[in-house]
């Protein structure tokens, strides 16, 4: 057996061309999905790609290989810079709901795994009145989990909840292998699909704060006092009040968390002048949101032609997109993209992006997207609710966009329609139902409140164009003595207009 420290970088390059010739024979299923949306740019110049294009072409250069351990023993079996799979065991306790509720968790919970680059290999999920406090799924089931996990060779166990300090450990330290929750899964996959600075910082801010309260050593490494002399090398500035290793771990990370939130003010100062420019000129926002995965950034581009990135994963889109377009009328109006949500999504995670998620709550009307081919669209739409109410946007305008109309039941789509009347069907992938939905989007736009009516010159053409961007003009006639122009207009325009009324 060969180690992977006695290989040099041209025997690794020479592994990557040899593993080239049959990799497609040896990639999964979700593998065959990142494969062929990142071939279909290989060749192109990337010039000629869209944004969104290019993200998706350099978030599949990593591919995955599945049915390799985590324990890298022989460099030529692998691609070089290739990611090796985590493989899974999934645990769920079913306390309310029926059956198909309890199924349809489980399999969000595979598709997280998946997503965060995981092999499942089994899942178990058992009924309880309540989670075990102690061990959240009782000690039998602990044992069999363990069989499970010795049997399949897994090393992680992920469980679907959130679980308090003392539960993990008692997981991990019967079971023997990693234990994380769905909290901490869904932190996973925002940290690898962040990309922009500020979303990096949301991302770390969450993680910190989740982690604060589960710090933990091995052999009471964590409870010993640094004071005096210090050994191990921590000499000055390692020195402390006598407070013990996990205390200093936690003032490290408290300070860190101060540094993300005075960082993210910052930021969050820039959103704001954009948003108050915005508003003095009084341009309506549309704000597109959604549970995750249900096709939001698909239904921008098709809207705005922005070219933002689609992939069918969850979680695809964290960092919000904002696009200009113009109604039918030629009035000028912002639509903006905007991360998904999920059932339980993290306490952590909404207060971090809290300053992202304003953009849903300060716009004048939202674009709830449901995935019409989901097993549980109610259910996601109920989730999604929840964060709405949770943000201050529950008070927002809401147009119901059933997406993904072309792969959906029909008995569900008109089962959706009827349980929301104020709603469309759409395909944003064959463009089925857009000029429905666009129609329907200008029509809820909020309209200028002051009527007017006014006589301009032929010298002001800048009102008249400013009214077709920001007003809304019902008729116009040209006399010998200008343009008379009736309609409505903001109450700024309107001042202008003022001047010329007749």
């Amino acid at each position: 057996m060969t180690h992977a420290s006695d290989f040099s970088l041209s025997a690794e390059l020479e592994a990557t061309r040899d593993w080239d010739d049959d990799q497609d024979a040896t990639a999964g299923r979700d593998d065959d999905l990142a494969d062929a949306g990142s071939s279909r740019y290989d060749d192109a110049d990337p010039e000629e790609l869209t944004v969104g294009a290019q993200d998706l072409a350099e978030r599949h250069a990593l591919r995955r290989v599945v049915g390799l351990s985590t324990e890298l023993t022989d460099i030529t079996e692998v691609e070089y810079r290739k990611l090796l799979l985590e493989r899974v065991v999934l645990v769920g306790v079913w306390t309310e709901g029926t059956v198909t509720d309890a199924e349809n968790s489980m399999a969000e919970l595979a598709l997280l795994a998946e997503t965060a680059g995981s092999q499942v290999l089994e899942a178990i999920y058992q009924r309880r009145q309540k989670p075990d406090p102690a061990t959240y799924i009782g000690r039998g089931k602990v044992d069999a989990v363990k069989e499970i996990v010795q049997a399949t060779g897994a090393d992680t166990v992920i469980c679907d909840g959130e679980l308090a300090p003392s539960q993990l450990r008692n997981l991990e330290d019967r079971i023997g292998v990693k234990v994380v929750d769905r909290t901490a899964l869904i932190l996973d996959i925002f940290a690898q699909h962040a990309k922009s600075r500020e979303g990096q910082a949301q991302v770390e801010l969450a993680q910190l704060t989740y982690m604060k309260q589960r710090l933990r050593g091995w052999g009471g490494n964590l409870s010993r006092q640094a004071g005096g002399r210090v050994a191990a090398g921590a000499g000055i500035g390692g020195r402390g009040p006598g407070e013990t290793k996990i205390e200093t771990d936690r003032r490290r990370i408290n300070t860190k968390i101060a540094k993300l939130r005075r960082d993210l003010e910052a930021m969050k100062g820039t959103r704001d002048t954009k948003r108050a420019e915005r508003r003095r000129n009084a341009i309506p926002s549309v704000a597109i949101a959604g549970y995750t995965n249900a096709g939001k950034s698909s239904l921008l581009n098709r809207l705005t032609k922005a070219g933002v990135l689609v992939e069918d994963s969850l979680f695809a889109t964290l960092d919000p997109t904002t696009r200009r377009t113009t109604s039918a009328d030629g009035r000028v109006y912002t639509m903006s993209d905007t991360v998904g949500f999920v059932r339980h999504l993290p306490h952590q995670l909404v207060e971090a992006f809290r300053s992202t998620l304003e953009e849903v709550a300060d716009a004048d009307l939202i674009l709830h997207v449901v995935d019409g081919s989901h097993a549980d669209p109610e259910g996601q739409i109920a989730a999604v609710r929840e964060v709405f109410a949770e943000i201050g946007a529950d008070r927002v305008p809401e147009l119901i966009v059933i997406n993904k109309a072309d792969i959906a039941d029909p008995m569900v789509l008109a089962r959706l329609q009827q349980r929301e009347p104020h709603s469309v069907v759409v395909s944003a992938h064959t463009g089925e139902g857009i000029e429905a939905a666009l129609a329907a989007v200008e029509a809820e736009l909020p309209r200028p409140e002051v009527t007017f009516t006014a006589l301009l010159p032929y010298g002001r053409g800048d009102l008249i164009n400013r009214l077709h961007q920001h007003g809304e003009i019902t008729s116009t006639e040209h006399t010998a003595e200008g343009t008379l122009v009736t309609g409505r207009a903001h109450p700024d325009l309107a001042g202008e207009l003022a001047a010329y009324a007749v």
